[in-house]
């Protein structure tokens, strides 16, 4: 996505000058992602998938693999979603501290306000499956709009305001796992049950997948952390070399189990196995794998 400046700026009593953008700014840059998000695999998605078509020694999973490139090119091409499943919108946002955001009217106020309006402007223009229930077991009745979008809000320096869209399918994301393990629990350990989760979602959760890992934290921040990690780059690599090399060896074995591009065996059951960490109880050590499926689909702008 481009890069927009900011719009105007006000003195706030002891903050000095405070850039102010437009609710209606927000709301459309939110819209604009929902719609390349769904349209338009990241670079190093499809990257990750040519590079293992070309790779794998498997006929089959070489023709499957060969198909997902050709349907992401179509999708861009002709604007139709890589999914049917267009996913629930999660929105990360990293807020700088000299950002304010200018009302619009009753209702359409905050930040929270504005994204959700984009995400419903979205799936309506971008004629996207509306995906979100407003009750999770008293009826489960459709919102319609795809709203509430899962917002997640950090506050950094500077003047800038970043917008981090996800859609997140369902299938992948029901086969995602926590576990709180015991402090004395060994790497090994852990590396056997983050893979035995990703042989558990198997063919259902529409591999080759990207895991996101995360370690430590607490209950939910550990959660939380193995989705960040989904956003990164899938060629990088974690700055401590403990856990890149734990990234490198989780990918080898995941790719060893055979279930290959959508289950049906393979080299490539993986694309990229992420990890980010945090600190954590001395009693405790969490961990959390979320597993997304191949068509990961995120895009991000900064206003």
């Amino acid at each position: 996505m481009g890069r927009t400046q900011p719009i105007g700026s006000e003195l706030l009593p002891g903050r000095g000058a405070v850039r102010t953008i437009e609710f209606e700014h927000i709301a459309e840059a939110v819209r604009s992602l929902c719609v390349a998000a769904c349209h338009e695999l990241p670079a190093d998605v499809l990257a990750a998938l040519e590079h293992a078509a070309q790779n794998e020694s498997n006929p089959r999973a070489r023709r499957v693999l060969d198909q997902l490139v050709e349907n992401a090119r179509i999708a861009s091409r002709d604007m139709i979603p890589l999914c049917q499943d267009t996913g629930l919108a999660i929105v990360f946002v990293e807020q700088g501290g000299e950002v304010a955001v200018a009302p619009a009217g009753p209702g359409r106020q905050t930040l929270l306000e504005a994204i959700n309006e984009g995400v419903r402007a979205g799936y309506e223009s971008g004629y996207l499956r509306k995906s979100v229930v407003g009750d999770p077991l008293n009826g489960r009745k459709n919102t319609g709009t795809n709203t509430p979008a899962i917002v997640h809000l950090s506050f950094v320096p500077g003047d800038k305001l970043t917008l981090t869209l996800m859609a997140k399918g369902g299938g992948c994301e029901n086969k995602s796992q926590f576990r709180m393990f015991r402090p004395t629990a060994d790497p090994r350990q852990i590396a056997d049950w983050i893979v035995d989760v990703v042989r558990q979602a198997g063919a259902d959760a529409c591999p080759p997948f990207v895991v996101g890992v995360g370690i430590g934290g607490n209950f939910e921040t550990c959660c939380l952390l193995s989705k960040k990690a989904l956003l990164r780059n899938l060629g990088s690599r974690h700055a401590d070399a403990f856990y890149a090399k734990m990234e490198q060896e989780l990918l080898a074995t995941i790719n060893a189990l055979g279930i290959g591009p959508q289950g049906l065996g393979g080299d490539t059951t993986a694309l990229g196995v992420l990890i980010e960490t945090g600190p954590c109880h001395i009693a405790s050590l969490p961990v959390a794998v979320n597993i997304e499926c191949h068509s990961h689909r995120h895009k991000t702008i900064v206003l």
